[in-house]
């Protein structure tokens, strides 16, 4: 593989991230998620924070969520994608037997601070430190305020560096979290929940056609475009880029070429927060 796209700061900074707070209250909150999302939920302790994924019924990818694991209920947390089809589809499975309160979608501001060198998740991006929760006139903590704050640029070469899908790219309903290295945001051991039957089926058969890679553009080669399909050398079809940011970018790799580190000028590496079985 090659090297790394894009170095992380050596210092702690700051990223931001509009994000939907969809509140759910009552005794059977963590259920619903459970049985509604990719991540075991049911079960968790007041104070937890757990990463998601919401599917269609045929394990497609429609949003990326935290679970945000509170006394009387749980805060959904549409970190990208539509909180209005994620608030609809919950709307649409509760029923009064279930005891859940839904709320209004909330719009707010996810601030990450990140602290170089520690445990990753906490920050968010499965990057280490803290983060906060704010709405956008809400004034910045000190920790926060005191940190360089990225350009937008530099975010987006954050997001690539991490591999983290963005709506109207890698997040589309063409593709499934496994697909896009999501494997730690799927829970392969709980009881039924939509998308079960298909991403069960894709990982017993290692039935993946494509996995997610960053690129940089190789000295003397042209950037490829979003939405472009990148053929081998044979002619076969190789790859499809879904994210381009100057000479580096994101595609979705065919399994015939997951064991190159070079395709059409292109240099890959597998994004730093992506997880893939190996088979």
């Amino acid at each position: 593989m090659s090297a790394s796209v894009w170095a992380l700061p050596a210092s702690p900074f700051r990223f931001t991230l509009p994000v939907a707070r969809i509140p759910l209250r009552g005794e059977g909150s963590l259920r619903v998620l459970h049985g509604q999302t990719t991540q075991a939920i049911e079960g968790a302790a007041p104070g937890s924070l757990i990463e998601t994924c919401c599917v269609t019924p045929t394990a497609r990818l429609v949003a990326l969520a935290a679970v945000a694991v509170l006394s009387d209920g749980a805060d959904l947390l549409v970190t990208a994608g539509s909180a209005a089809q994620v608030h609809q589809s919950l709307d649409r499975v509760l029923f009064p037997a279930d005891r859940v309160a839904l709320g209004e979608p909330q719009a707010l501001l996810w601030h990450g601070l990140v602290q170089p060198g520690g445990e990753p998740g906490g920050a968010g991006w499965s990057l280490p430190g803290q983060h906060w929760l704010l709405v956008e006139e809400e004034a910045l903590p000190e920790p926060l305020a005191a940190a360089a704050a990225l350009s937008s640029e530099q975010q987006e070469q954050l997001r690539i560096h991490q591999g983290i899908p963005a709506p109207g790219a890698e997040l589309s309903e063409e593709f499934n979290p496994f697909e896009l290295g999501l494997r730690r945001w799927v829970s392969l051991e709980k009881g039924c929940y939509l998308g079960q039957e298909t991403l069960a089926k894709l990982h017993s058969r290692d039935g993946l056609k494509q996995q997610l890679r960053r690129f940089v553009v190789a000295p003397g080669s042209d950037a490829p475009e979003a939405g472009q399909q990148l053929r081998t050398t044979s002619g076969e079809r190789g790859a499809l880029v879904t994210s381009v940011q100057g000479d580096r970018g994101l595609l979705l790799l065919h399994r015939r070429c997951w064991d190159q580190s070079e395709l059409a000028g292109l240099e890959l590496s597998l994004p730093e927060a992506a997880a893939f079985d190996s088979h």
